[in-house]
């Protein structure tokens, strides 16, 4: 993140954890957040009608008073507004998942992302979840999961900085380097 981002980024993300905080509501508001970034994943559509600089804020409010309706906190439909009045609605995206590591500090919780050749069961979910709990002493793990049919098996996890290579297609590689050696 450039620094211009990061001056932008950080004090709308800790605004937003002020009001959520303040009203009890950091958890709802990071589930509201989640949908959202869900959406905007799922909709390079509506990411580029948000950054547009030539639509008018009119209807982008309108288009984010859709979107909002009754499923959304009503705080976090308003800092959407916010954005779109202050012309910072093309930082959504960046803002709301600065929201979600403030909300994860404040949990005392670690995102781990996790990378697979097939979607991973509830079983197994868990199996990695405790795993990263011993390995960072979190209280609690977020997992989110990527599809890489390339890794041929396992699984590669990164938690921070910290990457295990556990695939089977890292296994390869280091049987590789050694045989080279």
């Amino acid at each position: 993140m450039s620094a211009i981002v990061g001056e932008i980024v950080e004090p709308y993300a800790q605004a937003l954890m002020s009001v959520a905080k303040s009203n009890n509501l950091t958890n709802e508001i990071g589930d509201n957040i989640r949908s959202l970034l869900e959406l905007m994943e799922n909709s390079e559509q509506l990411r580029k009608f948000l950054a547009n600089p030539v639509i008018k804020q009119d209807d982008k409010k309108a288009v984010i008073g859709q979107i909002f309706r009754e499923e959304m906190n009503p705080y976090l439909r308003n800092f959407t507004l916010l954005l779109v009045d202050r012309g910072r609605i093309s930082f959504l995206e960046p803002i709301v998942k600065q929201y979600l590591a403030l909300l994860r500090q404040l949990n005392k919780t670690v995102l781990a992302e996790v990378t697979s050749t097939v979607e991973l069961n509830e079983g197994q979910r868990h199996h990695l979840s405790e795993k990263v709990k011993g390995m960072t002493g979190a209280d609690h793990v977020e997992i989110t999961t990527k599809i890489d049919p390339a890794l041929i098996g396992g699984v590669i996890i990164k938690v921070g900085s910290q990457v295990i290579d556990a695939s089977l297609r890292g296994q390869l590689r280091r049987i590789g380097i050694r045989l080279s050696a």
